[in-house]
């Protein structure tokens, strides 16, 4: 038996960067050569960047990417490398080319393309066909992308029952959290059913509100992980194996002989030969990266969604408005962490309803994160809105209309001096908040990114402490910790007092939101009834407003945006 060495080239590509993204592949495929590896894999899509969306729509667009591709290839000199990439064969496919010798080997097309929750590939791409095994030296390789692995039967049955020994996964699988977990366990008994090595390459980066956590992996056919590339960053990962070892476990499961024959899959699968492996040296012993926690993983993926939305879509800086409340600070925390502080502009924007405890507060983070901070009084803007309004609202309370007008002058300002200076605003309203609308259009809903509109109220807090305790200083004041929330928009006004206690609401809301409960198994779940009632109606009630909501970083299962979709006229009441 001869050891096959692997790299996985967990990169951050940029969609429709295709002159980037090749340079990129082709860096890398370089290093790989210089490491001596006989396989260098890169993730679903890698060439375009993933989800390229309605770019594969444009027929210039498939075109430029097929001919990236075979610029690739041209580099697959003494190395196989396979690369995700659209192709056009009278219909349109999502593909891994297969490069050997200076060419595309083969091309093979992804079987299962997945449309629910935050996927739409059935608008793009037609399902592929054909089983190709690729043979290496004595190992022969078969190629899945993506969904086709997650599904337990065919093609990765049929590529195993056929011969494969080493099944290579491209993908670009998103991230929420403890996913990492979930997937290595899928992959962990996909391994065990086929008999067959695993070797998994992930995309990683920001695209938009989704995330792509990486944890590029190996698996031997025991289901032990013999690799496993870090978390949201870039990464090579170079292993050792000898897939061809399972062939003695192989040979004593007759089952599997008879199900091969019974399929014809061996006769079915066509057999390219793309190379002998190198002589190896030196033996490479692969990182076992171990995963985060929860928390861990939360901050990790808001710094990496923040630096890669400002990064891609070409800003240098940002602005932050911050109240001396939790959730802005929250968010210049992790911009000052992912960006550099330099980069961040903090501004405070006191009305006569402001204590001296946030403007002092918000002014003491500023210098806790060495950002550049600003005071912009909003009173005398504020009263002229007044005046101007003052003979049409003439007779009528004041009401929540003279409340948002202050959010509204807030929100005016941030973007002047974003206009101004070019500096992405990003909105700091929380998932409880959007969920509720407890907040305020062309107010503090404005902006270019919402940072943290997939982070409840209950994880703000919990995120907020465990930032101090990873930089292992105060860089969020323990006062703004501390105190009660309020958008102090009125005298002695506090969020409990138009909405349900946030521990209790953000268990109903996630029950609702994210599980799709209806408000009868709610009520019998044993939540507050009148909790349940009025949360319910209030996100019911909002959908307009989230509508309008600038994206955010996707950090659950079921996010506002791409994976929950409901009508805004809509008289349907669970």
């Amino acid at each position: 038996m001869s050891a096959m060495r692997i790299a996985l080239a967990q990169i951050n590509p940029v969609v429709g960067d295709l002159a980037g993204n090749r340079a990129v592949i082709l860096e890398r495929i370089g290093e790989a050569k210089d490491r001596n590896a006989d396989f260098v894999v890169f993730p679903e899509l890698a060439i375009t960047g993933y989800p390229p969306e309605d770019l594969l729509l444009r027929p210039g667009f498939v075109r430029a990417a097929e001919q990236s591709t075979e610029e690739v290839a041209r580099a697959a000199r003494g190395i196989v490398a396979i690369v995700g990439t659209p192709y056009f064969d009278r219909d349109l496919f999502n593909t891994a080319a297969v490069c050997a010798g200076g060419e595309v080997k083969a091309i093979v097309k992804k079987r299962f393309l997945p449309n629910y929750g935050v996927f739409d590939e059935f608008r793009y791409f037609a399902p592929g066909a054909g089983l190709f095994l690729f043979e290496h030296g004595d190992t022969l390789v078969g190629v899945t992308i993506c969904e086709d692995m997650w599904q337990p039967g065919p093609p990765a049955t049929d590529l195993a029952l056929a011969g494969a020994e080493l099944l290579v996964n491209i993908s670009a699988s998103p991230f929420h959290l403890l996913r990492d977990r979930e997937r290595e366990e899928m992959f962990r008994t996909r391994a065990r059913d086929n008999s067959a090595y695993i070797a998994f390459c992930n995309t990683v980066g920001g695209q938009d509100e989704l995330i792509f956590d990486g944890h590029s992996l190996v698996i031997d056919d025991e289901g032990t992980v013999l690799g496993r590339a870090p978390g949201f960053e870039e990464a090579m990962l170079y292993i050792d194996i000898e897939p061809t070892a399972v062939v003695t476990r192989r040979l004593t499961d007759t089952r599997r002989r008879a199900l091969a024959q019974d399929k014809g899959v061996v006769d079915a699968a066509e057999t390219i030969h793309v190379g002998t492996p190198h002589d190896q040296h030196d033996t490479v012993q692969p990182p076992l990266t171990p995963f985060e926690d929860d928390l861990e993983q939360m901050r990790l993926a808001l710094e990496l969604g923040l630096d890669d939305y400002v990064r891609k879509n070409s800003f240098k800086e940002i602005v932050v408005g911050v109240s001396g409340g939790i959730d802005s600070a929250l968010v210049a925390a992790i911009a000052a962490e992912a960006l550099g502080p330099e980069r961040v502009h903090c501004v405070s924007m006191p009305s006569r309803y402001s204590s001296e405890g946030t403007r002092g507060d918000a002014q003491r983070l500023a210098e806790n994160l060495g950002c550049d901070f600003r005071e912009i009084a909003i009173e005398p803007i504020v009263e002229s809105l007044l005046a101007a309004l003052a003979p049409h609202f003439a007779g009528r309370e004041p009401d929540l209309t003279e409340e948002n007008l202050q959010a509204r002058a807030r929100g005016v300002i941030l973007m002047a001096l974003s206009n101004k200076f070019g500096w992405l605003l990003i909105a700091t309203g929380n998932k409880s908040e959007m969920s509720v609308g407890y907040a305020t259009l062309y107010g503090d809903m404005a902006g270019g990114f919402a940072l943290l509109k997939d982070v409840y109220k209950t994880d703000v807090f919990r995120l907020s402490l465990h930032l101090n305790e990873h930089a292992g200083r105060e860089l969020i004041p323990q006062t703004i910790i501390d105190r009660a929330p309020s958008a102090e928009l009125r005298a002695d006004q506090l969020d409990e007092d138009s909405l349900p206690p946030y521990p209790q609401l953000d268990q109903v809301l996630e029950a609702y939101v994210e599980e799709d409960r209806t408000l009868e198994e709610l009520s019998s779940d044993g939540f507050d009834k009148d909790v349940v009632q009025r949360a319910v109606a209030l996100v019911d009630r909002a959908e307009y407003k989230r509508r309008q909501a600038p994206p955010g970083v996707r950090l659950r299962p079921k996010a506002f945006g791409r994976d929950r979709r409901t009508p805004i006229t809509n008289h349907w009441r669970s």
